[in-house]
C-alpha cells in the first residue's frame, strides 16, 4: 500500500487527517497550501526544489470550507463527502508532482474550516513544519486573500517564516533561485 492509502488520523480532531510519516531529523518541511490556482503550482514547484536541494520534505494542506447546511444534515453530509473526494483527487495529483520533483512522498494534511485559521493551527500543532510557501497571484486584485491575511494582522501569530513565490515564475526561474 502507498502512504496515501495508509492515511492515518491526525490527533483525533474532527475534520483533520494526515498521511505520511514525520521523521526526526528529516530536514526542513516546506508547507504549501493546496488549491486550484496557477500560483499554487508555482509555489509547490519551488517548495519541491528547495526540499530536494536541502534534504527537506514537502507538506501539503488542503482546507475544505465547512458545509453550511446544518438544518439539512443529509445535504451537509453529502456536500462534505463530495468536497472530501475532490480534495483527495487534487492532493493525489499534486503528490505525484512532488514525488516527481522532490523524489519523496509529501506529508498530506486535510482540514475543514476557514483557510487562514486552519493553516495557523496546523503550523502551531506540527513542530516539524519549518517554512510556509505561498504563491502570489499576479492579477490586479493583489497577491491573494491568504497572503494578505498572513502578512498583515496575522503575521505575529506565525512561528515560522513565509516564503512568497511570485506566481509568474517559470520552471527555469525556479531552478535558478531555489
Amino acid at each position: 500500500m502507498s502512504e496515501a492509502t495508509n492515511a492515518k488520523s491526525g490527533d483525533g480532531k474532527p475534520g483533520e487527517t494526515r498521511a505520511g510519516e514525520d521523521k526526526p531529523g528529516m530536514g526542513r518541511v516546506f508547507l504549501v497550501v493546496v488549491d486550484e490556482s496557477p500560483e499554487m503550482k508555482v509555489a509547490l514547484r519551488y517548495a519541491c526544489r528547495r526540499a530536494a536541494r536541502t534534504g527537506g520534505r514537502v507538506a501539503m494542506v488542503y482546507v475544505m470550507e465547512p458545509a453550511d447546511y446544518q438544518e439539512w444534515v443529509g445535504v451537509s453530509n453529502l456536500m462534505r463527502e463530495e468536497a472530501r473526494q475532490q480534495a483527495e483527487a487534487i492532493m493525489q495529483k499534486m503528490a505525484g508532482e512532488v514525488q516527481k520533483h522532490a523524489q519523496s512522498f509529501p506529508i498530506l494534511y486535510f482540514r475543514e474550516g476557514e483557510r487562514q485559521d486552519e493553516v495557523l493551527k496546523l503550523i502551531d500543532e506540527e513542530p516539524a513544519i519549518s517554512i510556509l510557501v505561498l504563491g502570489a497571484a499576479t492579477g490586479p486584485k493583489g497577491p491573494g486573500p491568504l497572503i494578505s491575511s498572513l502578512t498583515g494582522k496575522q503575521v505575529g501569530k506565525l512561528r515560522i517564516p513565509i516564503t512568497i513565490v511570485p506566481g509568474n515564475l517559470s520552471d527555469a526561474d525556479i531552478e535558478n533561485i531555489a
